[in-house]
């Protein structure tokens, strides 16, 4: 799916909205998750699920062409946690 797609159904089900009100919407709760996540913070949608950011810390991979080892960075990961509602919908 994509916002395109998200937009053009907000407006069929919502004939108060134009598309480009449609549009306005999606990409303004985007941003607001967006900006979100740039402070670190969790986002959680009641009956979707939360976005979480985690820190992962550095460690040893392997080179799988080489054999060699490398050194992998910490860096922030952004991860997605369905919530059991969903996962419920989902299994049926």
């Amino acid at each position: 799916m994509t916002k395109a797609y998200l937009s053009e159904e907000i407006w069929k089900k919502h004939g108060s909205l134009s598309k480009r009100e449609a549009k306005k919407a999606v990409e303004t709760v985007f941003d607001i998750i967006r900006e979100k996540l740039l402070d670190g913070e969790s986002t959680q949608i009641k009956g979707f699920g939360s976005f979480i950011v985690r820190q992962k810390d550095s460690r040893i991979g392997q080179n799988l062409q080489t054999g060699g080892t490398v050194e992998i960075s910490a860096r922030k990961v952004v991860v997605f946690k369905a919530s059991r509602n969903l996962k419920r919908q989902v299994q049926k």
